[in-house]
């Protein structure tokens, strides 16, 4: 039906032009489409060696187990975004995305945007919305992408956090984690944690 009135429309104009806007129309669409398909994988799917399988599981393990009994200690709020974190630092810890500088800053700029957009506009059925999209461009920015900042900036919207919430539990959690990363990351021979600084 939607094509059959774009023609319709396209069908006013001179006949030649007509038909080459429409071919162009079907030709992005086309494309846009071929997009979702993807490329071969090139290079094998592969296990890291057995150490370093351990060396994760243990890292995980002391990572959420500090920040649990920290936040415990303090009647704080455990963020699920931190469970997200401790895959990258300890299970891809070569990972741009897993280095000191993303963990630490991406969760605490994420934080400051999820409280900031709470207390602008309170919670909403469109302000976690802002918040997240607010903490993935303040992220970009500052070249400190890391995905799990989503999360702690849409957990800031819904829980209503107030401004003690960017650092603790999420700023100190992060630095927890890093901390236990560098401890824990290069026991191994295989591993360099982290690869840079800044």
């Amino acid at each position: 039906m939607f094509v059959l009135d774009e023609e319709r429309k396209f069908s006013e104009l001179d006949p030649e032009n007509a038909q080459v806007l429409i071919q162009a129309e079907r030709s992005w669409i086309i494309r846009y489409i071929t997009k979702m398909k993807g490329y071969k994988r090139t290079t094998p799917l592969v296990s890291p060696p057995p150490l370093d399988v351990i060396l994760t599981w243990l890292g995980a393990f002391l990572g959420i187990a500090a920040i649990t009994l920290f936040a415990q200690n303090f009647a704080l709020p455990v963020v699920a975004s931190f469970g997200a974190s401790a895959v990258l630092i300890y299970g891809v810890p070569d990972a741009p995305l897993s280095q000191p500088r993303n963990v630490v800053f991406g969760h605490t700029f994420s934080a400051v945007a999820g409280v900031a957009t709470f207390m602008m506009f309170g919670l909403t059925w469109w302000s976690p919305a802002v918040g997240t999209a607010l903490a993935l461009a303040v992220m970009l920015l500052t070249k400190t992408t890391h995905p799990p900042g989503g999360a702690t900036a849409l957990f800031a919207v819904l829980s209503e956090a107030h401004p003690s919430y960017i650092f603790t539990p999420i700023m100190v959690g992060a630095v927890i984690l890093v901390v236990i990363g560098l401890l824990v990351n290069n026991l191994s021979p295989n591993r360099h944690y982290p690869r840079y600084w800044y």
